[in-house]
């Protein structure tokens, strides 16, 4: 005999394969306009799925089921950074120029420790629009939670040598940190 699924865990498993399906990523109102709940409830689903280790991020653009068999091999590396806040455009652009994805942001904070947040940028227009969202929230860069404005972020890309000509481009900008 199999045990019913209840209300929640149906638009949970919904949840995962709208996230699964998806080439971009999903907006919590989006998903909640999908399954006739709100943006709240949506929330707390996504917590629930990654209580139980659903590979599931949350971007500025929106949530992301990082699904590993999906992309083939990636290669990943961290880049320590130090630049003004008016730099960040020229820093996120010459990685994706360079065909890399920044996956995060992540600084030391004097109270809290590593404090990280997801970033995933792999593209001009996908920096454009996490510049953007940054600018309309009145936020401010993770950076400028450090002393230096000194940060690290993880990034990824098919061949190694795509991230080491975005490192040269960013050691002769003075951005990389060595």
């Amino acid at each position: 005999m199999t045990a019913k699924l209840s209300a929640g865990e149906t638009r949970r498993h919904q949840i995962l394969d709208l996230l699964k399906q998806s080439d971009r990523p999903l907006t919590g109102k989006e998903i909640g306009e999908r399954t006739g709940v709100s943006r709240q409830v949506v929330v707390g689903d996504i917590n629930l799925l990654k209580a139980v280790d659903e590979p599931i991020i949350a971007t500025s653009r929106g949530y992301v089921y990082m699904d590993k068999e999906k992309g083939g091999q990636q290669f990943e590396r961290i880049a320590v950074c130090r630049h003004a806040p008016e730099q960040t455009e020229e820093e996120l652009t010459a990685f994706v120029d360079h065909g890399v994805t920044v996956k995060d942001v992540k600084v030391e904070h004097p109270v809290y420790g590593d404090l990280t947040a997801s970033i995933m940028v792999a593209n001009r227009m996908e920096v454009k629009e996490f510049l953007a969202k940054v600018a309309s929230s009145n936020a401010v860069y993770l950076s400028a939670l450090s002393e230096d404005h000194t940060h690290l972020h993880t990034v990824s890309a098919d061949d190694p040598a795509q991230i080491d000509r975005a490192f040269e481009c960013l050691r002769k900008a003075g951005i990389l940190v060595e």
